[in-house]
């Protein structure tokens, strides 16, 4: 069992009230947390050699998140990361994934969902032992959906909103909102970012460039 109090976890939010709840749910299970309200103030301090992982807010004022992302990888800040975001749109999460990142949850966020991934990220080599199982997985999920259902899930993860995928494929838009569900169901995702989340990781958004991303 790992020592929690020789682990870190810095936590990057503009939002005072989240970023005290925050540190607060990270302390009642043993885990350090350090909190800093802007991107700067946290490359300034960051330890690269830390046992540590990096909890990083998508929206800030100032160096967003993916601009936090950039710097880190510049300064050869290797510290795993996992972003949290209100306003969480198909091309931030590529791109946020694209750059190395660990998880994507969506605000307002589940206690243990974010205690889960936060431990895996602090684990590091278990982690990535667990990669190649959790694609295999994601590949045979893949392989259960219907000829329909893989016609939704291709745009879904590009991006497209209900109504284009609907224009796209000349289906209703309430079509589109079942076989959605019954995607989301099939893929066992939680969100539409744990969705892209495991599209990129199977290749499926290939095609889907940093630059379009974030245009």
């Amino acid at each position: 069992m790992p020592d929690l109090s020789q682990q870190l976890v810095y936590v990057v939010d503009d939002d005072q009230g989240m970023l005290d709840s925050t540190v607060w749910l990270f302390e009642s299970v043993g885990l350090k947390a350090q909190p800093f309200t802007s991107g700067q103030a946290f490359l300034d301090a960051c330890d690269p050699a830390a046992p540590a992982c990096v909890l990083l807010d998508i929206r800030m004022p100032g160096m967003g998140g993916l601009a936090v992302q950039e710097a880190m990888r510049a300064k050869g800040i290797d510290l795993p990361v996992i972003f949290v975001s209100g306003h969480a749109d198909v091309p931030i999460v590529v791109r946020a994934f694209r750059g190395g990142a660990l998880d994507f949850i969506e605000k307002p966020y589940n206690e243990q969902l974010l205690l889960d991934s936060v431990q895996r990220a602090l684990s590091r080599q278990p982690v990535m032992a667990t990669n190649q199982r959790a694609q295999n997985e994601v590949k045979a999920r893949l392989g259960s959906l219907t000829p329909r259902e893989r016609d939704i899930l291709l745009p879904l993860v590009q991006g497209f909103n209900n109504r284009e995928i609907a224009e796209q494929l000349g289906v209703s838009v309430k079509t589109v909102d079942l076989y959605r569900s019954r995607v989301m169901k099939r893929m066992q995702a939680a969100s539409l970012p744990a969705l892209v989340g495991m599209a990129i990781g199977a290749g499926l958004v290939e095609p889907f460039s940093l630059e379009a991303a974030s245009a």
